[in-house]
């Protein structure tokens, strides 16, 4: 999930980095969490733009959601790992577009994988 959305970002080369969260910033039921943050150049600063969850099995547990597992011929019925992303949240990230790829004059120059479905316009222009 993570490597999605990290794809997304190199794709419209736009700086971010990924933090591990320590436990006392991380959801109730997860183990492990990562978010992805975004260069917001207006605010000096990086901010979330996704967040990747493990949960293992508590949610499942909650929920009682099984597989069935063959081990040495044994069936057992095992609960599931679970996992949550957010993606990306889109506002941010077109905020972050614009903010990273405006020149001096107000301009913005379009992202090279964005300019197919801009009918190939390379700049915004006030």
């Amino acid at each position: 999930m993570l490597s999605h959305a990290e794809m997304v970002l190199k794709k419209l080369e736009l700086p971010y980095r990924i933090i591990q969260l320590c436990t006392g910033d991380m959801g109730f039921s997860a183990q492990k969490t990562y978010d992805i943050e975004v260069w917001i150049p207006s605010q000096d600063t990086y901010r979330e733009i996704s967040s990747c969850s493990n949960c293992g099995d508590f949610q499942a547990r909650r929920m009682n959601a099984r597989y069935k597992s063959v081990e040495n011929g044994k069936s057992k019925n095992l609960f599931v790992h679970t996992l949550n992303g957010s993606g990306l949240a889109v506002g941010r990230c077109l905020i972050a577009v614009l903010e990273n790829f405006q020149n001096s004059d107000g301009s913005i120059d379009v992202p090279t994988v964005l300019q197919e479905y801009m009918g190939g316009l390379e700049k915004l222009t006030p």
